[in-house]
């Protein structure tokens, strides 16, 4: 793999928290002076909300597996695919936004002179030019299938990725968040996200569970409390998901570039190593964890990706 132009991809399920651990590497990358190429993964969805409701309900009244966005059916991973192998190359590429808000819409419009609405893509364009890395944050950024089918349907986004981080909390934690989420911040209620969960279960089985074997460290956050109705069955208040305070946390590592986790360890009031891959802390202690451990492995990315580009500049 080129070490040239690194690649860090934060990849989780919807609720699981890949926003927060995006900020945390948004603050090492900005402590360290990187200018970062990001990358959001709903970007690489195939169709706007528009489209995505007309092909949901199309599946629907087909009587066959319901569309979700968790599916390769409605995502381009090989644009995704090609985009991270242009990257690794060149550093160029293309991205796009898929717009979420009005706030967003207008932010856009502005700058592109388009009259866009929430739920739909704005232009491919071309990457800032001079990144020192790329990161990714979404639904897909380990994703891979090569076992089977037409080689046009093959992919490999995982191949690309130096630092792959999974956000997999307990999944009743993840269910807890995504129901208050969207109960609050959007406008469901409980049953509707409910059904949504139950309608991406397949999906969220064959896509999104099998990336986190492939990723470098994984962040598992587990309840010090009852969480055992996170539908809320019996009221239309979600509650959130449990406090940091409440919680703890597993932090799985098994990239090269940690050899003993004890080090880090040994930093973290409370924290212990559960083996030598595996460490657990507190939830209130998530970021701090995260930054000793990320910090090292995006430091020495850097590092050779310096000393490659300084070989090449001295032929």
């Amino acid at each position: 793999m080129s070490v040239e132009h690194p690649i860090v991809s934060v990849t989780g399920s919807s609720g699981a928290g890949t926003s927060f651990v995006k900020r945390a590497v948004e603050a090492i990358f900005k402590r360290e002076g990187l200018n970062a190429a990001i990358i959001e993964g709903d970007s690489f969805h195939k169709y706007s909300r528009m489209e995505m409701r007309a092909k949901v309900a199309e599946s629907k009244a087909n009587g066959g597996p319901v569309l979700t966005h968790f599916s390769e059916y409605a995502n381009e991973f090989q644009k995704l695919e090609a985009l991270f192998a242009e990257y690794k190359k060149s550093a160029t590429g293309k991205r796009r936004y898929y717009i979420h808000s009005d706030e967003e819409a207008a932010e856009h419009n502005a700058r592109l002179g388009t009259n866009l609405s929430t739920g739909e893509f704005t232009p491919w364009e071309d990457l800032p030019a001079d990144t020192d890395i790329l990161f990714y944050e979404g639904l897909h950024g380990m994703v891979k299938r090569m076992d089977h089918g037409p080689e046009e349907g093959k992919y490999n986004v995982a191949q690309h990725v130096d630092l792959g981080i999974g956000v997999a909390p307990v999944v009743n934690i993840e269910w807890m968040q995504k129901i208050y989420r969207d109960t609050s911040e959007r406008p469901y209620t409980v049953q509707q996200v409910r059904d949504t969960i139950m309608e991406r279960m397949d999906d969220y089985i064959e896509y999104i569970l099998p990336q986190f074997h492939r990723t470098h460290i994984n962040f598992q956050r587990i309840p010090l409390v009852d969480t055992s109705d996170p539908f809320s069955t019996q009221t239309e208040i979600a509650p959130m998901g449990p406090s940091p305070e409440n919680s703890l946390v597993i932090t799985h590592v098994r990239h090269k570039d940690i050899e003993d986790l004890s080090l880090i360890v040994d930093k973290i009031e409370g924290a212990w190593l559960q083996n030598e891959t595996t460490m657990i802390c507190s939830g209130t202690k998530m970021v701090e964890a995260m930054d000793l451990i990320m910090t090292p492995i995006i430091q020495n990315l850097i590092t050779k990706k310096r000393a490659a580009m300084a070989r090449l500049a001295a032929k």
